[in-house]
Protein backbone atom coordinates (compact mmCIF):
# COMPACT_ATOMS: atom_id res chain seq x y z
CA UNK A 1 0.00 0.00 0.00
CA UNK A 2 0.94 3.48 -0.87
CA UNK A 3 -0.69 6.92 -0.55
CA UNK A 4 -2.22 8.35 -3.31
CA UNK A 5 -4.09 11.69 -2.87
CA UNK A 6 -7.41 12.73 -4.79
CA UNK A 7 -9.17 15.61 -4.77
CA UNK A 8 -12.66 15.16 -5.47
CA UNK A 9 -14.84 17.30 -7.34
CA UNK A 10 -16.12 19.04 -4.59
CA UNK A 11 -12.51 20.76 -3.66
CA UNK A 12 -12.24 17.72 -1.00
CA UNK A 13 -8.65 16.07 -0.54
CA UNK A 14 -8.89 12.80 0.27
CA UNK A 15 -5.62 10.62 1.45
CA UNK A 16 -6.11 7.00 -0.05
CA UNK A 17 -4.14 3.92 0.98
CA UNK A 18 -3.55 2.36 -2.64
CA UNK A 19 -2.46 -0.82 -4.09
CA UNK A 20 0.80 -0.44 -6.61
CA UNK A 21 0.55 -2.84 -9.67
CA UNK A 22 -2.99 -1.46 -10.41
CA UNK A 23 -3.95 1.59 -12.39
CA UNK A 24 -4.67 4.77 -10.31
CA UNK A 25 -8.42 4.02 -12.08
CA UNK A 26 -8.72 1.06 -10.22
CA UNK A 27 -7.64 2.27 -6.76
CA UNK A 28 -9.77 5.75 -7.60
CA UNK A 29 -13.22 3.71 -8.12
CA UNK A 30 -13.45 2.13 -5.14
CA UNK A 31 -13.90 4.95 -2.94
CA UNK A 32 -17.17 6.06 -1.61
CA UNK A 33 -17.41 9.64 -2.12
CA UNK A 34 -19.64 9.65 -4.95
CA UNK A 35 -17.57 10.16 -8.25
CA UNK A 36 -18.36 7.92 -11.16
CA UNK A 37 -16.14 6.96 -14.24
CA UNK A 38 -13.38 8.51 -12.60
CA UNK A 39 -10.58 8.55 -15.83
CA UNK A 40 -9.82 11.95 -16.74
CA UNK A 41 -7.49 13.94 -13.59
CA UNK A 42 -5.27 16.55 -13.50
CA UNK A 43 -1.79 16.04 -12.16
CA UNK A 44 -0.48 18.00 -8.93
CA UNK A 45 2.39 19.83 -11.27
CA UNK A 46 4.91 18.73 -9.38
CA UNK A 47 4.48 15.03 -10.35
CA UNK A 48 3.67 15.59 -14.03
CA UNK A 49 7.65 14.92 -14.75
CA UNK A 50 7.75 11.76 -12.84
CA UNK A 51 4.96 10.36 -14.64
CA UNK A 52 5.70 8.04 -17.87
CA UNK A 53 4.99 9.36 -20.98
CA UNK A 54 1.78 9.86 -22.56
CA UNK A 55 1.17 7.69 -25.32
CA UNK A 56 -0.09 8.13 -28.74
CA UNK A 57 -3.58 6.82 -28.14
CA UNK A 58 -4.28 8.49 -24.37
CA UNK A 59 -3.30 11.98 -25.77
CA UNK A 60 -5.86 11.97 -28.87
CA UNK A 61 -8.40 11.02 -26.45
CA UNK A 62 -7.69 13.63 -23.98
CA UNK A 63 -7.38 16.02 -27.17
CA UNK A 64 -11.34 15.58 -27.73
CA UNK A 65 -12.27 16.34 -23.90
CA UNK A 66 -13.91 19.72 -23.23
CA UNK A 67 -11.98 20.48 -20.16
CA UNK A 68 -8.31 19.20 -21.57
CA UNK A 69 -5.39 20.74 -19.45
CA UNK A 70 -1.43 20.59 -20.18
CA UNK A 71 -1.63 18.26 -16.84
CA UNK A 72 -4.58 15.50 -17.79
CA UNK A 73 -4.11 12.49 -17.37
CA UNK A 74 -6.55 9.11 -18.06
CA UNK A 75 -6.34 7.92 -14.71
CA UNK A 76 -7.09 4.11 -16.33
CA UNK A 77 -3.63 4.59 -18.44
CA UNK A 78 -1.56 5.07 -15.28
CA UNK A 79 0.18 2.50 -13.59
CA UNK A 80 0.53 3.02 -9.72
CA UNK A 81 3.87 2.00 -8.65
CA UNK A 82 5.66 2.51 -6.04
CA UNK A 83 7.29 5.68 -6.98
CA UNK A 84 4.35 7.22 -6.95
CA UNK A 85 3.98 7.03 -3.42
CA UNK A 86 2.31 10.42 -2.54
CA UNK A 87 1.06 11.43 -6.02
CA UNK A 88 -1.84 14.09 -5.76
CA UNK A 89 -4.48 14.00 -8.98
CA UNK A 90 -7.91 16.15 -8.73
CA UNK A 91 -10.93 14.64 -10.92
CA UNK A 92 -11.49 16.54 -13.64
CA UNK A 93 -15.44 17.75 -14.16
CA UNK A 94 -17.64 15.52 -15.77
CA UNK A 95 -18.00 15.81 -19.70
Amino acid sequence: MALLRVVDRDGIEHEVDAKTGLKVMENLRELDYGVAAICHVYVDPQWQARLPATMSDERELLAELTHYRDNSRLSCQLEFTPELAGLRVSIAPDE
